[in-house]
């Protein structure tokens, strides 16, 4: 998997695709949700940020990415309360407006089983090591409807292990399926915490294979 930039003109693009909600499992995760009467809800970050999202190839293959986003001790006692009138983060009784200097991400991508709606006739195809890395990835930090490529994203750490299978008595008989983990540090020094960290997964011929954002 290769991480890319993309150019300004694709932005408004890429929105619009965000927003189509159907074409991923789950666009994003919040932390812990607490409603609290009619007028206000509270999500408690504590671990971190989670993000998971179903994606599929061409070929038919199918997969997952699921991960988080962290950053030191920052998320700790972070609380996002929603009112009828406006959106504040605290900790304690400390205000919190922007995000540290840089958070980490990481996530996992891992061979999954096509819906019925989307698997095709036939033998089914694996996520294989050559298919990952034909992957490009896009980061962008997302405010309202604006798309701003990160810059300097950092590599930090990257592994491959094999997914033991549920029937272990036939490992020697099914085909191998692996899941691929990746660390990535992000500059994120200034940003404020309204906005969203998205992900773009594209084929080598820029079709999206999966998209998904880690927002608070």
């Amino acid at each position: 998997m290769r991480f890319v930039t993309s150019k300004p003109v694709l932005l408004a693009v890429m929105f619009l695709l965000f927003m189509a909600a159907g074409a991923s499992a789950q666009q994003a995760k919040h932390g812990k949700h607490e409603k609290q009467g009619k007028e206000k809800s509270v999500w408690n970050y504590d671990g971190g940020v989670f993000l998971e999202t179903d994606g599929s190839l061409p070929n038919g293959v199918c997969f997952r990415v699921h991960g988080r986003m962290i950053s030191g001790d920052f998320f700790d006692g972070l609380k996002r309360i929603d009112t009828d009138k406006d959106t504040i983060f605290l900790r304690g009784a400390e205000t919190v407006t922007k995000f540290p200097d840089s958070v980490t991400v990481a996530f996992a991508i891992r061979d999954l089983l096509c819906p019925p709606e989307v698997q095709q006739a036939g033998a089914r195809p694996y996520l294989t090591q050559k298919m990952i890395d034909d992957l490009r990835l896009s980061i962008y930090w997302k405010h309202g409807v604006e798309l701003q490529p990160v810059k300097d994203v950092k590599e930090i750490g990257s592994r491959v292990d094999r997914i033991p299978p549920y029937a272990t008595s036939l490992a020697a008989e099914l085909p191998a399926r692996y899941e691929w983990s990746y660390q990535f540090a992000v500059p994120s020094a200034g940003v404020s915490l309204m906005d969203s960290l998205a992900f773009v997964f594209r084929t080598p011929d820029g079709r999206i294979a999966a998209r998904v954002a880690a927002r608070l």
